[in-house]
């Protein structure tokens, strides 16, 4: 039976325990941190994250604490409507669209991991300080955090080690030394909760700004939150211009410097700015990818999620893609008996997929059609959004990009192509 180390305990590494576990594989989590706690903000299970999630029969879980997603719209600064598109069942997909708090996710799979694997299978405190391989298998070496509860491993051997220890990897740092630097792209995050009533749907998700002034992104993660009869709103704005800041994804920050930039915003079911000025929590990152890399496996070793392809968080990818590395990793070390071999095919499989999604990110990827709007009216109010930006040729630019995700809309024709891929890459 195959032992596996998996460095990192994210929502990928918790996945790949879950998935090697289903595959007959023996899996062990080692995690940095000395304790694992709900944090952050929210993400969107993309309808093939959901089937993921599905498959490891934590569906119904899963449910009970996400928003099912009804419908994204996009709008230009001022609170002009540019496109609408329905998402997952809503849409056709056989799998929803939900939207989740990030550490509520993380927290169901680690109890889902706790139980089926059993409570040694993640152990907490354990910093990677680097490994060897050989022919045989793999030593990984340990430091233990200061903080650990328990015993931590000064070294541990194992058949593979999968590097899901996310965008400051340290597997991949020994893997790519002169690469370990994130890119800046110039745009700080500003990520906040906010506790309002529900707005449109209630399962609405909301794209607002000029791209070059800044933008912002709203949707509901939790209902009713704390019997409230309020909803937990999830809401994320992009700034231009900003010194870049600590990568630290729990820096907290004062809301005040950027309460004011959508304040020309009129919509008439949310006031945008007393959303901003209310929010529960407030967290500072800057927006950071790696560049993509051309190689992942070295013959035992690999990296998955974030340490591979860590991406602008445009189209709600990110954590989506790491949820299908993990479910590829288990079904290729199932079906090759040599370990090297099994990770050359996730590579291959995987590696194409995911760099060019991380490339049309850094692109604005679907967001860009607030882009041309913004480019084609000048920054100014419009009449008639058919004369600027034609219903067609933004739905062509949404399904081109459904695609690039692996999530061809469920109403294509065979072989129907946009003609708009270019848009993607054209400042990549």
């Amino acid at each position: 039976m195959l032992d596996v180390a998996i460095i990192g305990a994210g929502i990928g590494g918790l996945t790949l325990a879950l998935r090697l576990h289903q595959q007959g594989m023996r899996a062990r989590v080692y995690e940095s941190t000395s304790e694992l706690r709900p944090l952050g903000v929210g993400i969107v299970s993309q309808p093939y994250g959901t089937r993921e999630i599905t498959e490891l029969g934590l569906l119904d879980e899963l449910n009970a604490m996400t928003v099912d997603s009804v419908e994204s719209i996009y709008y230009n600064q001022y609170g002009q409507e540019i496109y609408g598109e329905r998402c997952g069942t809503h849409m056709g997909y056989p799998h929803g669209q939900r939207f989740v708090h990030r550490g509520l996710l993380q927290m169901l799979l680690y109890k889902a991991v706790i139980e089926r694997l059993g409570p040694d299978s993640v152990v907490l405190g354990a910093r990677c300080a680097g490994f060897t391989q050989d022919e045989s298998g793999v030593t990984v070496r340990f430091r233990a955090n200061p903080n650990a509860a328990g015993p931590v491993p000064e070294e541990v051997r194992a058949d593979v080690v999968i590097g899901a220890d996310g965008i400051k990897s340290a597997v991949r740092e020994q893997l790519y030394p002169q690469s370990s630097k994130p890119h800046y792209s110039g745009i700080t995050l500003w990520r906040g909760v906010t506790l309002m009533k529900p707005f449109k749907s209630g399962g609405t998700i909301l794209h607002i700004g000029a791209p070059s002034q800044g933008s912002l992104i709203v949707y509901p993660i939790v209902d009713d939150y704390e019997g409230t009869g309020l909803t937990l709103t999830n809401w994320i704005v992009e700034q231009n211009g900003r010194d870049e800041s600590v990568e630290d994804w729990n820096q907290k920050a004062d809301v005040a410097e950027i309460a004011h930039m959508f304040d020309e915003c009129k919509l008439d079911f949310v006031d945008v700015g007393e959303m901003l000025r209310n929010a529960k929590e407030v967290y500072l990152f800057p927006l950071i990818d790696h560049d993509p890399l051309q190689q992942w496996s070295f013959d035992r070793v690999a990296l998955m999620g974030d340490a591979a392809h860590a991406m602008y968080p445009r189209g709600g990818n990110g954590a989506c893609q790491a949820l299908v590395d993990a479910r590829v990793i288990a079904e290729k070390l199932a079906a090759f008996a040599d370990p090297a071999e099994a990770l050359k095919h996730y590579e291959a499989e995987r590696l194409p997929i995911a760099n060019r999604i991380v490339m049309a990110n850094r692109g604005d990827g679907p967001e860009v059609v607030r882009r041309i709007v913004e480019d084609r009216t000048g920054g100014a109010r419009f009449d008639d959004i058919e004369k600027v930006l034609p219903f067609a040729e933004a739905d062509a630019i949404f399904k081109e990009y459904h695609r690039l995700a692996g999530m061809k809309r469920p109403n294509e024709k065979p072989g129907e192509a946009s003609g708009f891929r270019s848009v993607f890459f054209e400042d990549a």
